[in-house]
């Protein structure tokens, strides 16, 4: 498992149940001790002084169930060295951000799945660290939640902070990473931005040819029809298939409307890599 996250990276860590991204974020934590190697920061391995640098976000949350919000944020901020008047003005800041400002005084059992999650990211940000580790950040999350906290690693990415987070909803990591990581059985299977992801994926055509009969592809070497719905057929091109053969034998048909290549999602990517090598 040999990766980097950068200054200023939002890092997708996605992968199956059972991968390894929580373990991996644990060994970074030093929760867990790794059986070799070694988590570095800024080059130099990661000591007890470096972690307090850390915010890190559980996927099992971590806040004390009976504990008031205002008073066990104040507690944990102070448990990384913020004085008591700074923790308190980072309490305010972080709760009133993140929309629970009014819930201070709250014991933390009596919050909703969804405020309970928004206060364990508050955990996370407010000593305000260098680093953000998130398992699951988003898990449980209103639509409004969810704007809110992307908004929120963005800003933190934008300050220089690298920021790795894991999850299971491929279209927010999509949408929100700069790079992104795929685990499978403990090990980095693919690396990259998603375009350089989607580069090594397989080549597809969206085709609109209203007068070409059903099946007009289905002989063409190299070339798998994945759906045809009305006018439009999707292909897949192998190695061997041509493009521009495809087009004349659309062309044969009729008129074509519509010819372009369509880019794999994160989603289509991760299930190929996941099931491809999990078949093998």
């Amino acid at each position: 498992m040999t990766f980097d996250v950068r200054a200023g990276e939002l890092f997708g860590f996605v992968g199956s149940n059972g991968a390894g991204k929580t373990t991996t974020m644990r060994i970074v934590l030093g929760v867990l001790a790794g059986d070799a190697g070694s988590v570095r920061w800024d080059g130099q391995p990661i000591t007890l002084q470096t972690r307090r640098l850390i915010g890190y976000m559980p996927e099992e949350r971590g806040l004390y169930p009976k504990m008031k919000v205002a008073e066990q944020l104040t507690y944990l901020a102070r448990l990384h060295g913020m004085s008591a008047a700074a923790a308190r003005r980072s309490v305010a800041e972080w709760t009133e951000r993140l929309g629970v400002a009014g819930r201070g005084e709250d014991e933390v059992q009596k919050l909703s799945l969804g405020n309970q999650q928004r206060v364990q990211l508050a955990a996370a940000l407010v000593h305000d660290p260098q680093i953000l580790v998130l398992d699951e950040p988003f898990s449980g999350l209103d639509p409004v939640a969810v704007d809110v906290m992307s908004q929120v690693l963005r800003e933190k990415a934008a300050t220089g902070v690298p920021v790795v987070f894991s999850s299971h909803q491929l279209d927010l990591v999509e949408r929100l990473c700069d790079r992104v990581g795929i685990v499978r059985s403990g090990r980095m299977v693919a690396r990259g931005t998603v375009d350089e992801l989607r580069a090594g994926g397989s080549v597809r055509l969206l085709i609109d040819a209203p007068e070409a009969r059903r099946g007009w592809a289905d002989d063409l070497p190299g070339v798998r029809v994945l759906s045809h719905e009305g006018s439009h057929t999707e292909l897949e091109l192998g190695d061997d298939a041509d493009d521009q053969t495809v087009l004349k034998t659309a062309l044969a048909t009729g008129p074509v409307h519509e010819f372009a290549r369509q880019r794999p999602s994160l989603t289509e990517l991760f299930r190929h890599v996941v099931v491809q090598g999990e078949a093998a």
